[in-house]
């Protein structure tokens, strides 16, 4: 597959598309029921409009971004993604090697097939963890302290699945434990033999960061019993705090929208909040993140860094999320569409992609670096908020 003939980030879903079966593509591509979130979350993009501003030299750009006193090459990151290594064994390192070469951040998902020992070996600067709260107390602060241990700089909790969504694409396929594949399903699959064959040689991927927590003598579909069996458990703030207190360095939750629940995380000593909707397959109707970014932002202020997770699919996207208040913005459905394509290239021309649409953008806009973005460049609703953003 020739990956240089990505023009775009959906050049390379197109292509992941061609290589997966359909009960792989779908995982990745579906969402929450009727599936009108995944729309919202890129629709309400389109919504905004970047106003340029013009006789300004922008012969230089400079994209770099600073977050948790560190600068990064690029204002993105590759956000988590479960199960990565279904679609490409393998697939969390490459995406780890792709970052650090990058000098982007990616996040180590707890539901990945990667573990805690080969992020820090792959990726010490760059990679951060992603925890999936488990039932077991001791299972959450086993992980915590090996990320702890491992040096990795920053500890993600995810706290929006209280539940597992009604994702209904893989209940059509099967794909749920145990595997109930209908015959349909098995015989599409054989329709893409280049991902049939790894399958066949690798078998079923691990959950590896769950393997040792899990019954003595455990294969991987054992392992992924009972990481079903574990999860979902009755998240608090008592929980929240606690970890806080565990976690010695910059400490997100990823999956608030609410600007009360900002709030809360802010009291407590977050040091930061991904505003996410967990790609739209958790609740159909909530909001896209972009559309309650202004508000956390508003309530909030510079006391939490906010970044973004959701529906990025352009520069663009990426420079109106900055404008409208986060810090740093993530993408997990692009990042892990281009690694099933093509495995480590496809990772590395996702992030070239990215990174060639923001300075364009960056060229047209006026803006010759990232730290002079902001509501001025956005389009203005009346009178008043003209006189707001006349500033260059």
């Amino acid at each position: 597959m020739n990956i240089d003939k990505a023009v775009n980030l959906d050049d390379l879903r197109r292509m992941a598309k061609k290589r997966l079966p359909k009960i792989a593509y779908d995982f990745i591509e579906g969402g929450a029921e009727d599936e009108d979130g995944i729309a919202r979350n890129v629709d309400a993009f389109r919504a905004h409009r970047l106003v340029p501003r013009f006789m300004v030299d922008v012969s230089v750009r400079d994209q770099r971004a600073r977050l948790f006193g560190r600068t990064y090459a690029s204002p993105f990151g590759i956000a988590p993604t479960g199960l990565a290594g279904l679609f490409r064994p393998g697939a969390d390192t490459m995406l780890a090697e792709a970052a650090r070469e990058a000098d982007i951040p990616f996040i180590l998902s707890g539901n990945g097939t990667g573990t805690i020992d080969d992020l820090v070996r792959t990726a010490p600067e760059n990679g951060w963890y992603q925890l999936y709260p488990a039932k077991d107390a001791h299972i959450c602060d086993g992980m915590i302290k090996q990320a702890r241990d491992g040096g990795l700089s920053t500890l993600v909790v995810t706290v929006d699945v209280p539940d597992s969504g009604n994702r209904e694409r893989n209940t059509r396929n099967g794909f749920g434990r145990p595997l109930r594949m209908p015959w349909r399903t098995r015989l599409e699959a054989m329709r893409h033999p280049g991902w049939m064959i790894e399958y066949l040689r690798t078998g079923t991927p691990l959950f590896a960061t769950w393997a040792p927590y899990a019954p003595e003598g455990s294969d991987a579909d054992a392992v992924a019993d009972f990481v079903v069996q574990r999860t979902h458990p009755p998240l608090t703030w008592a929980d929240i705090q606690r970890w806080r207190d565990a976690w010695p360095r910059n400490f997100v939750l990823k999956g608030i929208l609410h600007p009360d629940d900002a709030r809360r995380a802010a009291e407590i000593g977050v040091d930061g909040i991904m505003v996410s909707n967990h790609g739209a397959r958790q609740l159909d109707r909530a909001p896209a993140p972009i559309e309650v970014l202004p508000a956390i932002h508003e309530a909030v202020g510079d006391k939490v860094t906010l970044m973004l997770d959701g529906g990025v699919r352009r520069g663009t996207d990426v420079l109106t999320a900055l404008c409208l208040g986060a810090r740093f913005v993530f993408m997990g459905r692009p990042t892990l569409y281009a690694t099933a394509a093509a495995g480590k290239p496809g990772a590395e021309r996702a992030i070239a992609i990215m990174r060639r649409e923001i300075d364009l953008a960056m060229a047209q806009l006026g803006c010759p670096a990232i730290d002079r973005l902001g509501p001025h460049f956005l389009m203005w609703d009346g009178p008043e908020d003209r006189l707001r953003n006349r500033r260059p």
